[in-house]
């Protein structure tokens, strides 16, 4: 850089020392040669050499600036790649001007103009929650106007429980005359689900969901004081459609970058699978002592259930916070019979209780491809009423969950969700397995 200053200095130097020697030969020839040239030509030719410095200036004064434009670019690069910019710096260009490109040609030495590394996030323009990958039953992101969703989905749960029943009376503290059941039962689950969303505005969308429940359960028991020989085993199963779900979806805010989004959803639950109702059960008979256990698994719960919930979600870059609240509310059922292998059992009217649940959890984008959730499920059961009266038997069931969750987008464009639930209560399933893949159409 400081070559080419130099060699530009020269040749203007050159140019003026030029303009002086004609301008001192022209005087002197006009001395000597007074009655050979006239004033006039020599007033002509001092005005063109005063032209032809001005232009010399000119070209200087643009040499000049584009050295001083060349510097400021070299500096900032050598700045960059140091990893700091210079408070005031100019943002060096992303392409060469061309008076960058018309000053370097002579010089034969451009240095390439830096280039940004890395893209900057797109900002939201439209008012909808973030995407995080999903864990509980509740979305987050509603389903763009006039677009379809259709969403198949796997779940497998397993949850095992250990039982002891006493059958009998003591006549001395610590000492049992009568039976002793000791009982271990273990449960699968499987539902395969075929869910359909449809958005009908930017903040309403309805939902319907179709499962189809596989269920087996293992019971292994020893009457202990009854004194059996060995372990009594009883399986069972049951398959069929569930119970299909029908969900609206409102949003209730604009919500925002640093502002919470709040959307109802009202959930309302049918009862198109088998109940528990319509299954036998194993009882007592003559004097005889029965499994007390479903012959058959049911598929569905036997009530109509509305339930009415509210999600929020709080965007704070880089997690986005999520939790909500519900309570599920079935409709009592009257002349329920329950089918026995003695015949039916009246129970009159079955009120179920009433279920309070909340959920809260944070999801974190990794990437522009994968996510992670983490969340906590729980869900209260209150008693049932039999009859008008709850039973001795009945009892509040509290079913707790750690879930976590991953979300990764394939090269179709397509997005593979898989949550994992641990049941940190005696009620709740010991695991939970759940996978999805949404389609938009």
């Amino acid at each position: 850089m400081n070559a080419l200053a130099h060699r530009q200095g020269r040749l203007l130097g050159c140019s003026l020392a030029g303009l002086v020697i004609a301008t001192s030969g022209s005087v002197a020839h006009a001395e000597e040669g007074t009655f050979s040239t006239s004033m006039a030509d020599l007033k002509r030719r001092v005005e063109e050499q005063s032209r032809q410095i001005e232009s010399l200036n000119r070209d200087l004064a643009k040499q000049q600036m584009l050295l001083d434009d060349l510097q400021r670019t070299l500096d900032i690069a050598s700045v960059r790649g140091r990893g700091t910019v210079p408070a005031g710096a100019a943002a060096a260009p992303s392409t060469p001007t061309t008076a960058q490109v018309t000053a370097a040609q002579p010089a034969q030495q451009v240095a390439q103009a830096p280039k940004p590394v890395g893209k900057p996030p797109e900002r939201r323009t439209e008012n909808r929650p973030p995407a995080v990958a999903p864990i509980f039953e509740q979305p987050g992101v509603l389903t763009p106007p006039g677009k379809w969703l259709v969403e198949p989905s796997l779940q497998y749960a397993h949850s095992s429980s250990n039982r002891i029943a006493l059958v009998g009376y003591t006549i001395i503290p610590a000492i049992l005359i009568g039976l002793i059941d000791v009982r271990e039962v273990k449960s699968d689950t499987f539902i395969g689900a075929l869910t359909v969303r449809r958005g009908i505005t930017n903040r309403f969308e309805l939902e319907a969901k179709i499962p189809y429940v596989y269920r087996t359960d293992t019971s292994v028991s020893r009457p202990v004081g009854a004194g059996a020989a060995a372990d009594t085993s009883f399986d069972v199963d049951g398959h069929g459609l569930g119970d299909i779900e029908l969900t609206g979806r409102y949003q209730l805010n604009d919500g925002g970058v640093e502002d919470p989004y709040y959307i109802a959803s009202l959930r309302f639950k049918t009862r198109t699978g088998r109940d528990p109702f319509e299954v036998k059960v194993d009882r007592t008979i003559r004097g005889t002592t029965g499994t007390g256990l479903q012959t058959e698994m049911p598929t569905g719960s036997g009530f109509f259930t509305v339930q009415p919930g509210i999600t929020v979600l709080l965007p704070s870059d880089p997690v986005v916070f999520f939790g909500g609240v519900s309570y599920q509310y079935s409709f009592a059922r009257d002349n329920v019979k329950q089918k026995t292998n003695d015949g039916d059992l009246d129970l009159g009217k079955v009120q179920p209780g009433g279920a309070v649940g909340f959920n809260f959890g944070m999801g974190l984008a990794l990437n522009d491809r994968s996510s992670f959730s983490i969340g906590y499920d729980h869900l209260s059961v209150g008693k049932v009423k039999v009859g008008g009266r709850r039973p001795t038997t009945s009892v509040r069931s509290q079913l707790g969950t750690l879930l976590l969750g991953y979300s990764y987008r394939l090269n179709s464009g397509k997005t593979l969700n898989l949550s994992i639930g641990a049941g940190l209560t005696d009620d709740a399933p010991d695991i939970q397995l759940t996978l999805r893949m949404p389609l938009t159409l």
